[in-house]
């Protein structure tokens, strides 16, 4: 049995969502929580496998708590569940590691089909945003690399390039420093960079060091 973790501080939408999930014969509502701190709480204390986020929530929220959530948990696919069809905001939620992006006007199809393929290991957009950003305007090839980062990626790679070593980085974000070489081999591969020196070049070249 799926079970499925509702974040949302309006009890209306953990209502509908309860339902659509009780029409589903392997899928269960394995809590509820209101704010971002009930969240962390409870994911810190039990198992779930899936979690459907409101990103507007009392305490921790928005895209910080994607991240924290992401961080600690990087297992657990995450399905922000949201009233603002924003296709800056879902890119942003994407790569701050949510799995897939609704929004409220879902119909509880959609909603089943993003649970399905985010527990698949795969992305889901709703299509209109889906939409949106095809029709934007690609990034040019080889120009400013660093938007593939991820917002933790991106707080990381500015802290390398501006000097700190692994273990001041992992002491200031509260993350072990093996958890921070993670995400430095990474970044290294995003913006296919072999050294902290080439980093450091590249983010004089764009003025992304502080000072």
């Amino acid at each position: 049995m799926i079970q499925v973790l509702l974040a949302d501080d309006h009890a209306i939408v953990r209502q509908g969502l309860s339902r659509v999930l009780a029409l589903t014969p392997d899928m269960k509502v394995a809590g509820e929580v209101s704010d971002g701190w009930l969240l962390l709480d409870y994911l810190a204390n039990k198992h779930i496998d899936l979690l459907l986020l409101d990103m507007s929530m009392p305490g921790p929220s928005g895209i910080d708590l994607i991240s924290s959530v992401s961080e600690r948990w990087p297992d657990l696919p995450l399905v922000v569940f949201s009233m603002y069809s924003d296709s800056h905001l879902a890119t942003k939620a994407i790569k701050a590691g949510a799995k897939g992006y609704l929004t409220k006007d879902s119909d509880p199809d959609m909603i089943i089909s993003a649970i399905r393929h985010c527990l698949a290991g795969k992305h889901y957009l709703h299509p209109a945003l889906g939409a949106r950003l095809m029709l934007e305007e690609p990034q040019a090839p080889g120009q400013e690399l660093h938007r593939r980062l991820s917002a933790r990626e991106h707080q990381i790679f500015l802290l390398l390039v501006n000097g700190l070593p692994l273990s001041t980085i992992g002491d200031n974000l509260h993350i072990s420093p093996k958890t921070v070489s993670t995400h430095k081999f990474r970044i290294m591969q995003k913006l296919s960079m072999t050294s902290i020196s080439e980093l450091v070049r590249y983010a004089v070249k764009f003025d992304l060091i502080d000072g």
